[in-house]
């Protein structure tokens, strides 16, 4: 199964997030994963430690680059940074993307804590490159900083899901693992309604990159010709083995196991 990606993210010394994360989804699920890597990041499992950001002209170059020659059946973006980034983004997506689904991780923030976007850049966001969306993918304090309102309950979660296709996005995949429980619920938005999926939470430290992660999963779904509501079915399952199969790795919150789809075909070679 084939599909072209074309991932504008920043990349994750620890290999857990980011533009490493996005590669191994991608590839582990049958697509072919391309980039742009908008800031290297010096991070381990326990903190962002340094940030170096990509000149927005040079992260336009590799897009282009991308685009005018492979092209792509899908746009994942994540760690954009600030205004000038975003801008650079959104006039490559304006030009030479037309068409091509879009999915947004909207990174504002890492585990952590460490503050990924500031006001200015947020509103840009809203402004510039969520109308260019097919499906964007934010967790619970994203959603918050996004929405302006508090998210506690599964409740709230309907009514904010619900509120944020209102940003110019034709669907919302609203993430509810910060909710405490025994399920991780998650809503899957559009104009049709509001449909609710759940599964077992996974005693587990080891999430890092869960959000990179599922919106790449997604996006490899939709460059291989798969529906929306089916390529969010599939990167969920994606996600629950990988971390239920976590390598454990590291002090903190460590990488979740993204050749799981490989393990599980050696299984049944052997």
């Amino acid at each position: 199964m084939h599909g072209r990606v074309l991932v504008v993210a920043g990349s994750d010394s620890g290999g857990g997030a980011g533009i490493q994360a996005d590669i191994k989804t991608i590839t582990a699920l049958g697509a072919y994963a391309m980039t742009a890597i908008t800031a290297l990041t010096a991070q381990d499992t326990l903190a962002v430690h340094a940030v170096q950001p990509v000149p927005p002209a040079f992260i336009r170059a590799q897009m282009e680059c991308v685009l005018d020659d492979i092209g792509a059946d899908a746009v994942k973006t994540g760690m954009l940074g600030d205004v000038a980034v975003i801008d650079a983004v959104c006039k490559v997506l304006e030009r030479k993307a037309r068409g091509i689904p879009l999915v947004i991780d909207p990174v504002i923030a890492a585990t952590s804590g460490h503050r990924m976007l500031d006001e200015a850049a947020i509103a840009e966001m809203k402004r510039r490159l969520l109308p260019l969306a097919a499906l964007l993918t934010p967790n619970l304090p994203e959603a918050e900083i996004l929405g302006g309102m508090a998210i506690p309950d599964e409740a709230s979660m309907h009514m904010a899901a619900a509120a944020l296709l209102t940003l110019g996005v034709p669907a919302v995949l609203l993430t509810g693992g910060h909710l405490p429980g025994e399920e991780v619920v998650d809503m899957l938005a559009t104009d049709a309604g509001v449909e609710v999926f759940r599964s077992p939470r996974i005693a587990t430290r080891h999430t890092h990159g869960t959000g990179c992660t599922l919106a790449s999963a997604i996006a490899a779904g939709l460059a291989q010709g798969i529906g929306l509501r089916d390529a969010v079915v599939r990167a969920r399952g994606y996600v629950h083995a990988a971390i239920a199969t976590a390598p454990a790795y590291g002090k903190g919150h460590g990488p979740l196991n993204h050749a799981v789809t490989v393990d599980l075909g050696r299984a049944r070679l052997m």
